[in-house]
């Protein structure tokens, strides 16, 4: 007979964390939530429910007459799992609920107590962010006991989810038509897209005029130089008058070097990715939706089938918004840096990160949980998706705690007359931690900026005073570009920024409005549909305060 039945909700993660454990431990899954809300499968009963929600009628499995009170039922189908589980439980003197250390985890090892029957002093809680022998072990060497405040947390948003959507969504059914949804966060995702697809249509280009020459000194290479003063004045140049006038001008004066400017930058590398982050570069760099990163994310972290090793978690908990490390682990990755790639590579003092505020404290950043693994090592065991997931996550976090990278940046100022020209070069002297994570995709935002600077990647040798040789005079038309429209990536972390849903959520949260064709995309890039649009203008109408971003 099992002294200890431990309970978590993957039967990958089961399988991973049995081959930890001796014969005194049953390993079971839950296989996710075992109890929720009533889904009011009767349209006719929900219908009545909802017309009368204002006057506080009951909402389906909520109570709004009792303090919200919310009913939970066991999930239809999950029978026959709550009964398999309560039957080992019977057998076993201890239950521990080892369920993900998040709040939707605590939701669902709270409601398992619930239906498992063990005393309170039988029933323990653990809580580990990696599936390695070493923390399981310890999570099962100092038990805790549930977070109430945690699992009533996930009930306030769960309550708060069905009694917004039960609000939204038959006002569809009343003004658009039956069968569609509008849930508490979904909707304001909507409406970003469709405020910026509003604005985006309503943009009137502005023409403007830049105006660039190209200057030979006493040393090569030749280089370009924008006009940015003109009089003193910012150059500001609206129309093909005021560019002819400054093109005339230019060709007639003498260029000389009136200002030198040379200082040292250095970059520090980003941090090791939470969930936001990790779905914005996989979107970037491995073009993967948001739902297939957390899937196979989840696979990494439950176990691996790594041969004789047998299944094995390669990464931590991929559901946080920390960027806290382990000390044992950055302890381990400032050896690897060392060994692979030599001193300079590795600061004299370890980076620390920001964590934001809302932040939960026992998580930790999304990193490889062993420095034994690199990408090549579990390359065999690994289908192309799992690695190159893996590789962006290893990369990342060796990155985060390398050398900064520096460079050379040279700032000349060229007077002509009463104009003002500008070049800049940047030269990057030590690559640091850029040899580990390239630094190439960015904001898609920054590349924007980075297109309209007067820079280059080197300059000549120049002194002040020295005579510069006009070789041409470049003038070009522009015209002002609206806002962009969103993809995955951007999407996301202006949720994030606003302050909207869950990192953990978002790419549910995308994937919900793709699927109830809200919207489409196009070229990678999100597009409001036409029911998309009037179903955003409903909710905001009917609704303004549950769809303000601010």
């Amino acid at each position: 007979m099992a002294k200890t039945l431990l309970v978590v909700e993957s039967p990958a993660k089961a399988k991973t964390i049995k081959k930890y454990l001796g014969k005194d431990y049953d390993v079971k899954a839950s296989v996710g939530h075992v109890k929720d809300l009533p889904d009011g499968s009767d349209k006719t009963t929900r219908r009545a429910r909802f017309q009368s929600i204002p006057h506080r009628s009951p909402v389906v499995g909520v109570d709004v007459n009792d303090n919200f009170k919310p009913h939970y039922q066991i999930i239809p189908g999950k029978e026959k799992i709550v009964k398999e589980l309560r039957e080992a439980a019977a057998k076993a003197d201890k239950l521990f609920l080892a369920t993900d250390p998040d709040r939707e985890g605590e939701a669902i090892a709270w409601h398992l107590k619930e239906e498992l029957g063990k005393p309170d002093d039988q029933t323990y809680r653990i809580l580990f962010n990696e599936l390695t022998e070493r923390r399981i072990k310890e999570a099962i060497a100092s038990p805790t006991r549930l977070n109430e405040d945690k699992y009533n947390a996930q009930q306030a948003r769960r309550i708060l989810d069905r009694i917004v959507g039960y609000q939204l969504s038959p006002l569809l059914w009343e003004k658009v038509q039956s069968g569609l949804s509008a849930g508490r966060v979904q909707s304001v995702a909507l409406r970003i897209i469709v405020d910026r697809q509003d604005a985006i249509d309503k943009f009137v280009p502005q023409e403007y005029w830049s105006i660039t020459a190209l200057l030979k000194g006493e040393k090569p290479p030749s280089f370009q130089a924008k006009l940015v003063e003109i009089d003193g004045e910012k150059a500001d140049i609206r129309d093909v008058q005021a560019a002819r006038a400054a093109f005339l001008q230019a060709q007639s004066e003498t260029f000389v070097v009136s200002d030198v400017q040379k200082k040292e930058r250095s970059r520090k590398p980003q941090p090791p990715f939470i969930t936001s982050t990790l779905q914005q570069e996989a979107s970037k760099k491995l073009r993967f939706a948001g739902t297939r990163t957390m899937r196979i994310a989840q696979q990494l972290y439950e176990g691996i089938e790594l041969g004789s090793e047998g299944a094995v978690g390669l990464i931590t908990y991929m559901r946080t918004d920390s960027t806290r490390i382990a000390p044992e682990a950055i302890e381990a990755v400032r050896q690897y840096i060392m060994s692979s790639y030599g001193p300079e590579y590795l600061p004299p003092k370890p980076h620390t990160y920001k964590v934001g505020k809302s932040a939960q404290e026992a998580h930790e950043a999304i990193r490889p949980t062993s420095m034994d693994r690199p990408p090549e090592k579990v390359a065999p065991f690994l289908d192309k998706a799992q690695l190159a997931l893996y590789t962006l996550i290893w990369n990342r976090f060796v990155a985060s705690q390398a050398a900064a990278a520096i460079f050379d940046m040279t700032t000349v100022v060229i007077a002509a007359g009463t104009l003002r020209f500008r070049a800049t070069g940047t030269v990057m002297r030590f690559d640091g931690f850029t040899r580990i994570y390239s630094i190439d995709s960015e904001d898609e935002n920054e590349g924007q900026k980075n297109a309209n600077e007067d820079s280059a990647k080197s300059l000549p040798l120049l002194n002040v005073g020295e005579l510069l040789t006009l070789v041409k005079i470049d003038p070009r038309q522009h015209f002002t570009q609206p806002p962009p429209m969103f993809n995955e990536a951007s999407l996301i972390k202006e949720l994030e920024e606003l302050g909207i849903g869950r990192p953990s959520t978002y790419a549910e949260i995308i994937s919900t409005i793709q699927k109830r064709k809200y919207v489409e995309l196009e070229d990678k890039k999100f597009r409001p549909t036409l029911l998309g649009r009037i179903i955003a203008n409903l909710l905001v109408e009917n609704f303004p305060r549950l769809l303000d971003t601010q």
